[in-house]
Parts: structure tokens; C-alpha cells; sequence
């Protein structure tokens, strides 16, 4: 099916409060905001939306509601992606990222991984995890200092999508993790991934919501938990968290915008939680707590 991708300008001062309105106007329908600076010397931010091409109308009628409250009126442009595997087109071109000692490459770049380093390869899958994103490198830029500084015997990624962060886990602490997702077709990538990284003996993965599994609950505590997913949820699950996060353990947070950092953060410190470090990466946060 077709996409649609809607952008437009805004001031810098407007930015971060209309896009957080988008957010939840179309959190449902699952189209994904995204906002960046563009000028910096005149302060302009651009605001982008993509969604499938049949709700180009809809969309288009939310944005104009927001934009209605703001009392002004940007230009407002579209374009139309052919359907096509575009994740598939756009790694073909993207260079291998690198976090901490963590390599994330495509099969094209094993050549690049140095000796001390730790090579991920994550090739072209419909799931999200390829360590272009900011959340995703935040993760394992913190992982990767978490794990010099502690040693961790049992992990869980939430939201793993191609399973990268829990092939960094197990490829650098040599420790079993579990690796969960809500789409059944992230599940299976990422036991397909780690296969490939030569990890599968140490990463198991399940389809659960959340931390509605038995198989999640069976292995807890964890002294490492990660989970790149949204601030919406991660704000939900502070408690269930918590109750899985062993004591003296890591919780290594991200997928959330700045100006979504102190409510997560009050959300956790709540249920006994000190935030240790905060990381940001290409306008994302990710946010390292820990457990007394």
C-alpha cells in the first residue's frame, strides 16, 4: 500500500507541544511524528507524519485541527511513496553505526568491524532496529558503558524489533537473554538475527504485550532490562518494571523526545527507581535508572 509523507515548518517555540499533540491525536492509528530542527538561525522546526496513503485525508484533518489552535498556517507539503520495501532501500545506502563498541552493520560492511570491537550485523527486515535511529544508538552507547561497569547474569529486551540490542547483550556479557515484541514478525527476525550473529543459544524470544508473558515472568528478576519502545508505554509500565527489575539492576529506557523526560522519570523514581545517566541522540533520550 502507497505512504503518504505530510511535513511542514513551524517556529522552534510551537514545535515540541504540536508534535506531542500529533502524537496523541494519531498514537491509535500508529503513524509515527517526527520532529527536527531545519533553521537554526531562524528557529524553524519541521514537523513530518507518515501514514498509509487511504488515510491521507484523515491525517491532513487532525494536522489541521492542531494547526487551528495555534492560529497559524505553515505550507503544508505531501508526497506519496510508491509501495515498496523502502526499509530495504534505504539500507542499502546506510554506512555502519557506531555505539560505544558496537559495530551495526549490513552483510556488504563486515570488512569495517575492528578487532575490539563488537560487529552486529542487521541486514534489510520489516521490523525497527537497525542502529540508524537515535533511540536504538542511545541504547547501545548506554548498554555498552553499563556492561564496563557492571558485570549482569540475566537480561530482557522489550520491544526488541530485529533483536539488535539483545544480540548486543549477549555478543558482549555473554549472558541468556530474553528478547519480547508485540508484532510476532519482530519475534521471528530477531531469533533470525541472532542465529546469524551466532548468539542463538543465548537469545530466546516470545510474542507478549508488555509484560504479559509467563515466560517473562518465570525468568525474573533481571538485573538488565532494556526497552526502546515509547514514552506512552514506558510511563504505563513504571511499575511492572519495577517488580522485574532486580535489586542493584540497570533499566536502560528509550524512545521518547526530551520534553517527555520528567514525567518518565517521575514515573519511575515513584515505584523506588534513581535515574543514573541521560543520553541524547539525534533530538531522542535515553534514560539509564537503576534499582537500590
Amino acid at each position: 500500500m502507497p505512504q503518504t509523507h505530510i511535513q511542514f515548518d513551524i517556529p522552534a517555540g510551537l514545535a515540541i507541544p504540536l508534535s506531542q499533540a500529533l502524537e496523541t491525536a494519531l498514537e491509535q492509528d500508529g503513524f509515527p511524528v517526527a520532529v527536527f530542527e531545519t533553521d537554526e538561525e531562524k528557529a524553524i522546526w519541521t514537523v513530518s507524519v507518515y501514514c498509509d496513503g487511504e488515510k491521507r485525508a484523515y491525517v491532513r484533518g487532525v494536522i489541521d485541527v492542531v494547526l487551528a489552535e495555534t492560529g497559524i498556517g505553515p505550507g503544508i507539503t505531501e508526497e506519496t511513496l510508491e509501495d515498496e520495501n523502502w526499509v530495504e532501500k534505504t539500507l542499502q545506502d546506510l554506512a555502519p553505526v557506531r555505539a560505544g563498541r558496537f559495530v551495526v552493520h549490513g552483510s556488504h560492511d563486515r570488512g569495517t568491524v575492528r578487532a575490539h570491537e563488537h560487529g552486529i550485523l542487521i541486514d534489510a527486515a520489516m521490523a525497527f532496529g537497525t542502529g540508524h535511529h537515535g533511540t536504538t544508538a542511545g541504547c547501545l552507547f548506554m548498554l555498552d558503558r553499563a556492561m564496563k561497569r557492571q558485570r549482569y547474569a540475566n537480561a530482557l529486551d522489550l520491544g526488541t524489533g530485529t533483536g539488535v540490542l539483545a544480540i548486543a547483550i549477549a555478543r558482549a556479557a555473554h549472558i541468556p537473554v530474553l528478547a519480547t515484541d508485540i508484532d510476532p514478525v519482530a519475534t521471528r527476525i530477531a531469533v533470525e538475527n541472532a542465529r546469524l550473529n551466532g548468539v542463538s543459544a543465548g537469545v530466546s524470544a516470545v510474542t507478549a504485550s508488555g509484560f504479559a508473558h509467563r515466560a517473562i515472568t518465570a525468568r525474573k528478576p533481571y538485573d538488565l532490562i532494556v526497552a526502546n519502545i515509547l514514552a506512552g508505554p514506558l510511563q504505563t509500565m513504571a511499575h511492572d518494571f519495577a517488580r522485574h527489575l532486580a535489586s542493584s539492576g540497570t533499566a536502560i529506557l528509550s524512545g521518547l523526545l526530551p520534553h517527555q523526560k520528567a514525567r518518565i522519570v517521575a514515573a519511575y523514581r515513584a515505584q523506588g527507581l534513581h535515574l543514573l545517566s541521560a543520553h541524547y541522540q539525534d533530538g531522542w533520550m535515553t534514560l539509564e535508572f537503576s534499582r537500590p
